[in-house]
């Protein structure tokens, strides 16, 4: 069967513009060109169209879906199983969070106690998770299990004081990060106190600060090219900026 935009758009439940747009940038373009100037799409354009709406919804940008469903060895069975997966995962945490709430409600309605350490486990224990999912086979290599471990259960054993001021140091590492980048310079003023940003929150779940860890982690974001996407998609570059940021401040860049 085929489509035009608009049949498409209502059967996926995706914008006309979204679609144009992906035709522009190339990830899904049309079958081919009625004589009315219209696209029209076919099955293979419907099923490509499935698999980018599944790696949007797992959170991964366009120009990596588009790379992957480039690929000469993209299976679209094996991409379905793997899709699967992640989204039992997801399951997973979204079950934990809505236990959370449930037990809050019963909490605000005087039914149940509830420690204020309480509130916070189904984040604290996502976080964990997905660090461990999408990392932990790398850290643990580079730092072994024990140092992992401490870790993690240092990051669970927060209270809520420490969480908030977790999160917050997390959005204001990238902020500082962002508009440090814009002078180019990794030893300005702006680029260290992003640098010494960065080692508090490393130490949220560190407990000692280490400089030496601490530069080995930031080399480890340009190493591996998940990390470096996790910064570069707030500015292209601005891992690499990070780690020389972090070797200016810890002294490891001579």
């Amino acid at each position: 069967m085929e489509y035009t935009v608009r049949k498409l758009s209502s059967l996926a439940g995706v914008s006309t513009r979204t679609l144009r747009y992906y035709d522009e940038i190339g990830i899904l373009k049309p079958a081919r060109i009625n004589s009315s100037g219209y696209r029209i799409y076919g099955q293979a354009e419907v099923d490509r169209l499935q698999q980018i709406m599944f790696y949007r919804e797992l959170g991964v940008s366009l120009d990596v879906i588009k790379g992957i469903l480039n690929s000469e060895s993209f299976d679209i069975t094996m991409a379905l199983k793997d899709h699967r997966l992640k989204l039992l995962e997801k399951r997973q945490q979204l079950d934990l969070l809505i236990k959370n709430v449930e037990k809050t409600i019963q909490y605000q309605e005087g039914r149940v106690k509830m420690m204020d350490k309480e509130k916070f486990e189904g984040f604290k224990k996502n976080l964990v998770e997905e660090n461990e999912k999408k990392y932990g086979k790398e850290v643990r290599e580079k730092y072994g299990d024990s140092a992992v471990d401490a870790s993690n259960a240092q990051m669970l054993n927060m209270t809520q004081e420490q969480y908030i001021e977790f999160e917050k140091l997390t959005k204001e590492v990238i902020d500082t990060l962002k508009e440090a980048y814009a002078s180019g310079d990794p030893a300005s003023e702006l680029a260290q106190k992003a640098a010494d940003l960065h080692g508090r929150w490393l130490s949220f779940t560190w407990g000692n600060y280490n400089k030496e860890a601490h530069a080995g982690v930031a080399q480890m974001y340009v190493d591996d090219e998940r990390f470096t996407q996790y910064y570069d998609q707030h500015q292209p570059g601005l891992a690499k900026f990070l780690r020389d940021a972090v070797l200016v401040y810890t002294g490891m860049n001579k």
